[in-house]
């Protein structure tokens, strides 16, 4: 497994990052339907750490806050905190936040309740999770570096935010001495490339690691046209993200299985060693403890400069979806 800083920090995190957006408690009104319950958390966690991977992302938002609660034990049971890096989120504030709590209270109740159901002192990474459009970005700017002050937090993020966003926050934190955003989270991938027009370029000036989530389409650049799995007929989410999209997306798909052919390995370590020549550190979901052995297989594979021209090539401008198409003003 090869390892990268993060941002201008000294935070030491493996080139992939576990997603853990599949841990948690099924609910009423969950979002997530396929989530997985402590025990295979754990062993899926510990193939992980196994493989190399050092590096953890929740939130709040996953399956009520109970994703934060099963890969917390689940990493304070298997390795020394010095060993793995936790990153977290926090919502925005909600417009009608209780009480009238302001955006510097949200983010501080926030931040003790994730230190709290995940077990520890200090969190490595706190992401935005979202723009915060009811907080003015100096408040919430400030708010995050009392939370870096008090040794609650090491470093800063932001997750589906827009590159003028994004500098804004540096420029105000850098005139007030302030922590920065030292990482970026958004939406990556093969058959979704739009961070490419200005957000890596941006990240590269400026220092900014880049760790993307959907690194392989909610498993679509996994599988081959026409196969199937729990996720891509429940997932309505993805469906919203990709769906639209997928004539187009299914001839870069079928590249990637071209290719992962030719290389006598797995559809995902070639979508995930794509990857790795554009960012930090790609987010990879898994849901079976097989699942952990795409990225470490990727970390090993090595494509030609005609191999990722090929696989580019077809590559059609999408609009924004998800979290940023609502992002939009």
């Amino acid at each position: 497994m090869q390892y990268a800083k993060l941002g201008k920090t000294d935070i030491e995190a493996s080139r992939f990052c576990l997603g853990c957006m599949g841990f948690g408690e099924v609910r009423e009104g969950a979002l997530h339907t396929w989530t997985l319950g402590p025990d295979d958390t754990r062993a899926i966690v510990g193939r992980a750490l196994d493989a190399g991977i050092n590096f953890f992302d929740t939130a709040m938002a996953y399956s009520f806050g109970t994703s934060e609660e099963y890969v917390g034990a689940a990493l304070r049971s298997l390795a020394p905190r010095e060993d793995w890096v936790i990153a977290t989120k926090y919502s925005p504030r909600p417009a009608d936040a209780q009480d009238g709590m302001s955006g510097a209270e949200w983010i501080a109740a926030c931040v003790d309740n994730s230190l709290r159901r995940l077990g520890v002192d200090t969190i490595d990474l706190y992401y935005m999770h979202s723009w915060d459009y009811h907080t003015p970005i100096e408040e919430s700017m400030s708010a995050l570096n009392d939370a870096v002050v008090a040794g609650k937090v090491r470093a800063l993020g932001v997750s589906n935010c827009h590159p003028y966003q994004l500098a804004r926050a540096n420029d105000i934190a850098a005139a007030h001495g302030w922590a920065r955003f030292e990482v970026v989270q958004s939406h990556m991938n093969l058959i979704f490339r739009e961070d490419e027009r200005e957000l890596l370029q941006l990240c590269d000036e400026d220092s900014v690691s880049t760790v993307p989530y959907s690194s392989l389409a909610a498993g679509r650049l996994s599988r081959r046209p026409g196969e199937t799995s729990a996720r891509l007929e429940q997932d309505a989410f993805a469906k919203g993200k990709y769906d639209a999209t997928a004539e187009q997306d299914n001839v870069i798909i079928r590249r990637v299985a071209e290719v992962a052919d030719a290389h006598d390995t797995s559809m995902t370590a070639v979508s995930l060693a794509w990857m790795l020549t554009k960012v930090t550190s790609p987010i990879c979901g898994a849901t079976k403890p097989h699942h952990i052995d795409g990225p470490a297989a990727a970390a090993d594979l090595v494509l030609t400069a005609d191999e990722v021209a090929y696989l580019e090539e077809p590559y059609v401008p999408h609009a924004l979806v998800g979290v940023m198409a609502q992002n939009q003003r």
